[in-house]
């Protein structure tokens, strides 16, 4: 017999022609939709696309407390100016846009070397409860955004909200 994770009970059904299944749930979908969001965000990654690659693609983290009952998602982002970040929740999505700008230098300029990405950037993350956007804080701190969204039970009024970010 099929056995899922020990968290999870087995979501086995049997079809009228006898043989077993495995039933999907949302949650399962949207875990898949994410795995798949990161395999093509990595293969960005290998050498042979990174001339094809276009801007910058910040680093983020995210996580659950439970006191207090909380995502905490971590972005980071360096020589990113944090009045041009744009952070936006919207239904069980949190959006982070900007741009990290190449500093401006005086004189010719020969690179001999550049590995440093600027650009434009867009992140979307998906969150795993539903959060109260009205509550929640954004702190930016020797280049890193920390968002924190205090979790309800009931699911955020429809549209979005806007989070300020509060500079170090």
């Amino acid at each position: 017999m099929l056995r899922a994770a020990v968290d999870e009970p087995p979501r086995l059904q049997r079809h009228p022609a006898g043989y077993l299944f495995r039933t999907v749930t949302r949650r399962d979908v949207d875990k898949l939709h994410e795995e798949i969001e990161e395999l093509f965000a990595d293969l960005w990654q290998v050498p042979r696309f990174a001339g094809a690659r276009r801007g910058f693609r910040p680093n983020v983290d995210s996580f659950h407390t439970d006191e207090p009952h909380e995502l905490t998602v971590v972005i980071e982002l360096p020589g990113v100016d944090p009045g041009s970040l744009s952070l936006v929740v919207g239904e069980r999505m949190l959006v982070i846009a900007g741009e990290r700008r190449r500093p401006k230098v005086d004189g010719g300029v020969s690179y001999q070397q550049m590995e440093i990405e600027y650009g434009p950037f867009r992140r979307q993350v998906r969150l795993a409860e539903n959060v109260d956007p009205e509550r929640s804080q954004a702190r930016y701190e020797h280049g890193v955004v920390t968002i924190t969204l205090p979790v309800t039970e009931r699911p955020a009024p429809r549209g979005r909200v806007t989070i300020e970010v509060g500079a170090e």
